[in-house]
């Protein structure tokens, strides 16, 4: 078995309907960047308000990729 390397990237995901769909935003966007994604750690939840509703509700993650030699 070979050893690898993989570096942390921190990505925030925002969404009107869920975290859930928060975090699934910020694990799309690292995608659209980075390849070989291997884990997403979720570091922080909350969520904006604006008068007395919940407007956003937002996901910081750190995501990791594979490094390639």
């Amino acid at each position: 078995m070979s050893n690898s390397a993989y570096q942390m990237i921190e990505f925030v995901g925002t969404s009107k309907e869920s975290w859930e769909d928060a975090a699934k935003n910020a694990v799309a966007a690292a995608r659209n960047k980075y390849s070989d994604l291997r884990v997403a750690t979720v570091k922080e939840l909350d969520m904006t308000i604006e008068g007395e509703m919940v407007s956003t509700f937002r996901a910081k993650l750190n995501i990791s990729f594979k490094c390639h030699r």
